[in-house]
């Protein structure tokens, strides 16, 4: 703050020093002292709206205009055989040129600055142009924390897009009243924190929104298709939604299923009945892996372990369900036990 307050201090002395040389030493004085502390006032409020900014915004404005420069200079010592300097036309020209591709040049560069990532670049030197490896993570996901799981064994890399909405809703949940989803909330930028720090992963916090769509799902379709990435998410809803607009998804249930053991109708095996189910006389049991095993006429079993044979399995977004009946051994012991 004092460093502040004595840039503005020497922006006002050298203002009125200026003006002082100029015109009449006090009505150029008062001018002067104006004018410097107008200009001190602007830079630093300059400087207060760069540090909103992400640097890698700033270096690809800065090169983007750079390039526009001076390809306007370019087109501009060409056109000089169309128009001489005597010309009327030739400095409205030339301004016309600097101004239109300086222009495009910021925009360009800005653009370009957001989506820039250094392990793309590398990737493309070392392998030659890749599919697109951008990944954005929405919400579910992250706080689940199964992600950083996958991302330390390598079944998982290259980019990981965070948009500054996904964010915003995660310190929303973070500072919630509920002490539930406040504990989510802070698991969830924990997980960020822990994906961050990991070497082979590149996550990209980006600025990129949506304003004139509400729903978050809605903005991750949007930001997907305009960075052709995937999203990563344990949302089904958002699952289908992506899906229906060409967005290439990649669900960690679908992954977490498809790792589970195979089950075939005849296979044997031996549980432990825990609750009732609910149809009559059903009995629910489970695997190590969670999945849900219904087994009928097993009611009479809860608390215990029974043999069953597996009738059907039933495959679903949602999970896996396993159907199956005792089996004939264990129904013939139950009955001399009750006789």
């Amino acid at each position: 703050m004092n460093l502040r307050a004595i840039f503005i201090l020497i922006s006002s002395l050298l203002g009125w020093a200026l003006f002082s040389n100029i015109m009449d030493l006090a009505e150029g004085g008062y001018l002067g002292l104006l004018a410097g502390f107008s200009t001190g006032a602007v830079v630093l409020l300059f400087e207060y709206q760069l540090k909103k900014v992400d640097i890698r915004t700033i270096i690809g404005g800065f090169l983007g205009l750079l390039l526009g420069v001076l390809s306007a200079s370019l087109l501009s010592f060409l056109s000089g055989t169309i128009f001489s300097e005597d010309q009327f036309l030739y400095f409205p020209w030339r301004f016309f040129l600097l101004l239109s591709f300086g222009y495009l040049g910021l925009a360009f560069g800005i653009k370009a600055g957001k989506e820039f990532s250094p392990m793309e670049i590398r990737r493309m030197l070392n392998d030659g142009p890749t599919e697109s490896n951008k990944k954005i993570l929405d919400t579910s996901v992250i706080i689940d924390g199964r992600i950083a799981d996958l991302c330390e064994t390598g079944f998982l890399e290259g980019v990981f897009i965070v948009p500054q909405f996904i964010l915003q809703e995660l310190q929303h949940i973070a500072d919630s009243s509920d002490s539930m989803k406040r504990a989510r909330g802070r698991r969830g930028l924990d997980i960020l924190h822990r994906v961050q720090k990991m070497a082979d992963i590149n996550v990209n916090i980006i600025d990129e929104d949506f304003p004139n769509i509400k729903d978050v799902d809605s903005k991750i379709v949007a930001l997907g298709k305009k960075l052709d990435a995937k999203v990563i998410t344990n949302d089904l809803n958002l699952n289908k939604v992506a899906e229906l607009q060409g967005v290439r998804v990649l669900n960690i249930n679908e992954l977490c299923n498809a790792l589970k053991p195979v089950v075939l109708p005849g296979e044997s095996m031996r549980v432990f009945v825990l609750k009732e189910g609910k149809e009559a006389g059903q009995g629910i049991a489970y695997l190590d892996d969670g999945t849900m095993i219904v087994v009928d006429e097993a009611r009479r079993l809860i608390g215990k372990n029974a043999d069953v044979v597996v009738t059907s399995v039933l495959q679903t977004t949602a999970g896996r369900m396993i159907f199956s009946r005792i089996k004939e051994e264990t129904e013939s012991s139950i009955l001399q036990s009750v006789r």
